[in-house]
């Protein structure tokens, strides 16, 4: 099979997809405080510039899906958009988040770039067609439960109902109990629909459940698999990011420190311009 080529969008002032370099698609799991995640914001615009590619800034207001019903959340909807929308202004920077719910679309398409619909839900028509709808472009997480070759009916489900622009971003698939796998076959599947593909690093290597009521995970693998990933050849890496992962109240066992996003960058981008000729801005 060839790597097919996907469509290029606009997110801001970034490109996404064609021709354009590998984007970058980080923040942390979730939005703590305003003053923490403006500082994360800048040290990843910072990493960014430095190695010449895009950035899109990415926060949840709201982890809806945890497992212990006691664990933290965020600060909610409009607390968190009230952060986004600080960070956007601050940094310049096009901001992604999820919505959970479709009366959570119209409010976050006042503020952020890119509305995403979590992998548990992106099967979810209403959820989808909204967000279609909204005139924000739509980034769908592929599900634990969704095979490469099925995603494309997502995709399509979004484009009929009118929206601007669609990517569609792996995360693993579910294997057996407490694991997740990641297919590369399945990157260059996905790549077949057209829309740009996003290989999430840091999710995939979750192992959902194992942490005491928590997700565990394999930070150590991310390397590994964001250089698998590049060499079959993606649009963009999608990590999360803590200044100290250890007290991260979300993925913590997943998430990068900066020294360690550094690292991959600096592999996938020298990957994927062998792998695919695009070149750094």
């Amino acid at each position: 099979m060839s790597i097919a080529a996907t469509a290029q969008q606009r997110i801001g002032p970034v490109e996404l997809g064609g021709q354009a370099p590998l984007l970058l698609i980080a923040g942390p799991c979730v939005i703590e405080s305003l003053q923490h995640t403006l500082a994360i914001a800048h040290r990843l615009q910072q990493i960014a510039t430095a190695r010449g590619i895009g950035l899109v800034f990415k926060a949840s207001y709201d982890k809806a899906n945890r497992t212990k019903g006691d664990a933290f959340r965020g600060p909610g909807l409009d607390a968190g958009l009230r952060v986004l929308a600080e960070v956007k202004a601050a940094t310049g920077l096009p901001v992604l988040t999820d919505v959970h719910d479709v009366s959570q679309v119209e409010p976050a398409a006042a503020v952020v770039d890119v509305l995403q619909v979590p992998a548990f839900l992106c099967r979810q028509t209403d959820l989808v067609v909204a967000c279609a709808r909204s005139g924000r472009p739509v980034n769908l997480k592929k599900g634990q439960f969704v095979a490469p070759r099925d995603a494309v009916h997502m995709v399509r489900k979004a484009q009929a109902a009118g929206a601007s622009a669609v990517s569609i971003t792996e995360r693993g698939f579910a294997f057996g109990y407490n694991n997740l796998v990641v297919d590369m076959r399945g990157l260059a599947q996905l790549r077949q629909i057209g829309v740009p593909v996003i290989f999430d690093a840091t999710h995939s290597v979750q192992l959902p459940g194992t942490a005491d009521g928590a997700s565990g995970g394999e930070r150590e693998m991310v390397p590994v698999l964001a250089r698998a990933a590049a060499a079959v050849g993606v649009d963009a890496l999608y990590v999360e990011v803590h200044d100290a992962p250890e007290r991260a109240p979300s993925d913590a066992a997943n998430a990068l420190t900066f020294e360690l996003l550094e690292q991959v960058l600096e592999a996938a981008i020298a990957i994927d311009a062998l792998v695919s000729g695009r070149r750094r801005r």
